[in-house]
């Protein structure tokens, strides 16, 4: 077989590796969906009438426009399974196993990265649900709800390639869960529960040029049918960026921390 091959066998192996320590501890992967539910609720009944009439609709105008805001909240909590399943391996000695065997370096990374974005994917299932259940409707076809599945997995790739280096420069499982909370919290400083154009003008030049406002403003689109204009592009552009830094960073610390 050609190196190619083995590299995609044994990212495979690593992979259902992954599935199955998520399918053994649900309550890891599942936890990351419960935040952004319990801030849709939140919201939602709280805030929702409040917030909604000052936007100019209501508790329904407003839970059309803060889901996808929850959506990709919930895309960015995901994160933190990564780093803390890829600090927990690096300090417990697996790897050290895994460098006796015959398996592709990048095969391990690779493994936590593709299972890590099915994972997310499948927790965004119960959001969607809970959101439609609160009054959630979306005026998309299903080619553009493809298009937002597609949105959603470049994110979570790129996300979760960021949260693989977290994971490789944190020493205890404990600070590898403190680090991916700045990507936890960008989407609350972006769109995702009130226009960029309400905010103060720091606040809002920050929020206009960050990553998740663009990727906030495209899947609303997306889900409500409407035009997305330019910010498709830019949300793209910020996933392969971010994609790129995060898949370079991982693999000059892994190598480093597997020559020592």
């Amino acid at each position: 077989m050609s190196t190619l091959t083995y590299a995609v066998h044994d990212s495979m192996t690593m992979l259902r590796r992954n599935i199955k320590h998520a399918i053994r501890y649900p309550a890891v992967g599942f936890g990351s969906a419960m935040m952004p539910i319990l801030m849709l609720l939140l919201f939602v009944y709280a805030f929702g009438d409040s917030i909604g009439t000052g936007m100019g609709g209501g508790r329904d105008a407003y839970v059309n426009y803060l889901t996808p805001g929850i959506i990709i909240m919930g895309v960015a909590a995901g994160s933190m399974s990564t780093s803390v399943a890829v600090c927990s391996d690096m300090t417990e000695g697996i790897i050290n196993r895994f460098r006796t065997m015959n398996i592709t370096r990048s095969s391990f990374m690779t493994g936590h990265v593709l299972g890590s974005v099915i994972q997310t994917m499948v927790c965004m299932v119960p959001v969607v649900g809970v959101a439609l259940a609160v009054g959630f409707r979306s005026g998309a076809t299903p080619l553009e709800w493809l298009a937002a599945a597609g949105l959603l997995t470049a994110i979570a790739f790129a996300v979760t390639w960021l949260s693989v280096a977290l994971g490789l420069i944190s020493k205890t499982v404990e600070s590898a869960s403190n680090k991916p909370l700045l990507i936890q919290f960008l989407p609350f400083l972006g769109s995702a529960f009130v226009p960029a154009e309400s905010m103060s003008p720091g606040l809002r030049w920050f929020a206009e040029n960050q990553p998740f406002t663009p990727m906030t403003e495209t899947l609303r689109g997306l889900l409500s049918g409407s035009e997305i204009g330019n910010s498709g592009w830019i949300s793209l552009a910020w996933c392969a960026g971010i994609t790129l830094v995060g898949h370079l960073w991982s693999r000059s610390l892994f190598n480093g921390t597997t020559k020592r």
